[in-house]
């Protein structure tokens, strides 16, 4: 008698006799209790009265064995009858997480296979074990240690168990630099995300270790070095070495600087027809004389393209070309122009967005489907994209069709968090103590949309806030929002009143060019003062109840600085106005300009030059009430107490505030060795005058109308619990009767 025996691999045994073929007049399955005896067939794929090779019983047994439904396998010929003696994996009756109290089960149950009614295996529990692991690491728990446990039931039931100890959260040690010699370690630690354990650090997840942050890391410190003329910079090696305890790690990090690079030419040149290059110099966002700045050649590359693009030029190529003399360290910049493969976007692809809608992402994009392909466009639309802040990867490749004349857009996002809740305890010299919370979500419900709440409560004043913004209200690139507020301040010490306000604010707001912004408004709020002092002015008391104040406004703005949050370089220019009376109680006409300069020298001295500027006058015999007069004092003026300029009671000594203020002067930041903790120094020089209300007279009010002028210094924490400021102020041009404030601490804390 011939026969075949397969063992399951599980059991190491396989053997088969009969070198050729055998016959196969009859097939018996033996061992299924829930697998259907068709389903084997299917896969064994040998019929009945059939010749079967030797190769050709072992690729059914393989095929068998692949499904994952048995344990075991067994092929056993007798006479010609074959034999199939299977044994079931169970099934999976319940599966659990247990000791995960850093990851919820929703994570985990996102990244395993099994689940409940699946089919065990053993290599399906060590492969999700491995994946839970993973997950472990990628949230910075290199010691997580996952045991999987298996509860027998009946009927070939199983109840899994992953049993987690999720360790330690594995902190970054140490950050070292090899090769920095024109910038300190601190220099460079400050500019990257991965930070040192530092107990000041209790509430920033900064100083857990994070592969992919560490990737992005290297990418800060290139965008770094190419923005300060460093043409030639690498990372040479970034390695991170694990303790033997799995609890921290020591980053190093090889750099090789290169030299820096000033501009010494600028040239632009074209193979097109009837493009004025001239013309184009006036696009460039860098001059000659400038150390070399990738950032603002790539802005330049955009705006040349820009630029042609609206004189009918679609299919053009701006290509910078840098021409560097590593002996004397100058560096000429041509951008050449040319006419470049007329190439149509097919489709733009978006993979990744679990959360976000499709929309909000495509709508960031400067070119759209159809439209001619153009390099430049594309790094811009990953700039926009970065800029969202909602992912913490955007990936951007282009991809050949079957159609040469066009290409697909392929965008691949890494989803993060964009939900914050915040709570503050603090002191100020202005409020008191104080505390603060509140929730903000900037992509709410995948749409984009920023929703805000805000409670404050000091001893001076609470505040309330509500706003909503839809940044592209009916889908157009127009935001929309709504604001509703109530304040409620003590200023019994500077006039002898309280104030309250409250109200709401529709806005809108759109944008011209990348710089150039407009923002229209309607509010409506109710002013009340309260609380006023028998021995208060008497213009405070003339004012004492409650005003509507019903009006619209507009502000025209123009920013040209390279960043919003740490400004280092450009200006910022903003005019607005407002008219109110369109109903309620008050009516008035006011105009505020501002305007500041950002200029950065040797490296890390930052100096800011700024004026501002108001103006607020009653119409229809109407007087402008002191809710919306202005006061110079405080963080305005500094070495003043807050209001402690203007027009001031003789008697009572209460503020009065002005129609019209003029603030400004300038500031000079500057590095005091602790950049990596975020702090630093500065100086001021504050200039300012204000103006009297129109309704007061001479005789019981002192005032001037000559400018103030305050010196100072101070210092800046940009801590992980928020910003605080401190600054020492000391007037120099005053009048009697205006009242100083020395010393001004600000602290808010944020979590």
């Amino acid at each position: 008698m011939k026969k075949v025996y397969l063992a399951a691999l599980v059991s190491g045994l396989f053997s088969i006799h009969n070198a050729w073929a055998v016959q196969v007049d009859g097939i018996n399955v033996n061992g299924l209790q829930r697998v259907e005896r068709e389903t084997v067939l299917s896969y064994v794929n040998i019929t009945p009265r059939s010749n079967v090779s030797d190769d050709e019983l072992n690729e059914s047994f393989k095929k068998l064995y692949e499904t994952g439904l048995f344990s075991d396998v067994k092929f056993d010929m007798k006479g010609n009858t074959l034999n199939i003696n299977v044994s079931e994996n169970p099934i999976v009756n319940k599966r659990y997480f247990d000791g995960n109290d850093k990851v919820d089960d929703k994570m985990l149950e996102s990244e395993v296979q099994l689940d409940s009614r699946s089919i065990y295996s053993v290599a399906k529990v060590q492969e999700d074990t491995k994946r839970i692991l993973n997950l472990y690491k990628r949230v910075g728990r290199y010691a997580a240690v996952v045991e999987p446990k298996v509860i027998e039931r009946d009927q070939n039931r199983v109840d899994l168990i992953y049993e987690i100890d999720e360790g330690p959260l594995a902190k970054i040690k140490k950050i070292n630099f090899v090769g920095n010699e024109h910038y300190s370690d601190s220099d460079l630690r400050s500019e990257i995300i991965s930070k040192e354990t530092r107990w000041w650090r209790i509430f920033s997840s900064s100083e857990n270790y994070d592969a992919e942050k560490t990737n992005y890391d290297k990418e800060l410190l290139r965008r770094f070095y190419l923005k300060h003329g460093y043409a030639d910079f690498r990372v040479v090696s970034s390695v991170a070495e694990l303790s033997p305890d799995n609890e921290s790690f020591i980053i190093n990090m090889v750099l090789e600087e290169g030299k820096r690079y000033k501009v010494n030419k600028i040239n632009i040149t074209s193979t097109i027809d009837d493009v004025n290059v001239e013309k184009l110099r006036r696009e460039l966002e860098i001059d000659e004389g400038d150390w070399y700045n990738a950032d603002a050649v790539e802005k330049s590359v955009y705006a040349l393209t820009e630029e042609l693009g609206k004189k009918g030029f679609a299919f053009v190529e701006v290509e910078p070309v840098l021409n560097k003399n590593m002996y004397d360290g100058t560096m000429d910049i041509t951008f050449r122009i040319r006419e470049g493969a007329r190439i149509f976007i097919n489709q733009i692809n978006i993979t990744g967005n679990n959360r976000t809608y499709d929309n909000v992402i495509r709508r960031e994009f400067r070119l759209q489907e159809g439209d001619a392909f153009n390099a430049a466009k594309i790094r811009a639309s990953r700039r926009n994209i970065e800029n969202l802040n909602y992912f913490s990867k955007v990936d951007i490749q282009t991809a050949p069709t079957g159609d040469p004349s066009k290409a697909d857009i392929n965008l691949d996002v890494t989803e993060k968090s964009t939900g914050y809740f915040n709570v503050g305890v603090g002191y100020s010299t202005v409020n008191g103590a104080l505390v603060r919370a509140g929730v903000t979500e900037n992509n709410f419900r995948g749409k984009g949309q920023q929703l805000g709440l805000d409670v404050g409560i000091s001893q001076r004043e609470q505040d309330y806030n509500i706003n909503f913004t839809e940044p592209y209200f009916l889908g157009l690139p127009l935001s929309a929002g709504v604001d509703l507020f109530r304040t409620e301040t003590d200023y019994q010490d500077e006039a002898s009143y309280d104030e309250v306000v409250t109200g709401g604010r529709i806005r809108f707001g759109w944008k011209y060019t990348d710089n150039l912004s407009q923002s229209v408004r309607y509010t409506l709020k109710q002013d009340e003062i309260k609380n006023v002092s028998k021995n208060s002015s008497i213009y405070i008391q003339r004012e004492e109840g409650k005003y509507v104040d019903s009006g619209f406004g507009q502000t025209l703005a123009y920013d040209k600085r390279d960043s919003a949050v740490d400004p280092k370089a450009g200006y910022y220019l903003s005019f607005g106005n407002d008219i109110s009376g369109a109903g309620g109680d008050d009516k008035y006409l006011r105009f505020d300009a501002k305007s500041y300069y950002y200029y950065t020298f040797l490296e890390d001295f930052t100096l800011k030059t700024f004026i501002t500027g108001g103006y607020v006058t009653g119409y229809g015999d109407e007087d402008v009430r002191l809710a919306q007069r202005y006061f110079l004092g405080g963080s305005t003026m500094r070495g003043f107490d807050t209001a402690g300029i203007g027009a001031r009671d003789k008697y009572t000594k209460d503020a009065l505030g002005g129609n019209w203020m003029v603030y400004g002067g300038s500031e000079l930041m500057f590095p005091i060795g602790l950049n990596e903790v975020g702090i630093k120094g500065r100086t001021f020089v504050d200039v300012g005058a204000l103006g009297k209300p129109d309704n007061v007279s001479n005789q019981i009010v002192d005032y001037s109308s000559k400018p103030r002028v305050s010196v100072g210094f101070g210092f800046t924490w940009l801590s992980p619990m928020g910003k605080i400021d401190i600054d020492f102020g000391f007037p120099v041009v005053k009048e009697k009767y205006d009242e100083k404030e020395v010393f001004r601490l600000n602290f808010g804390a944020r979590l």
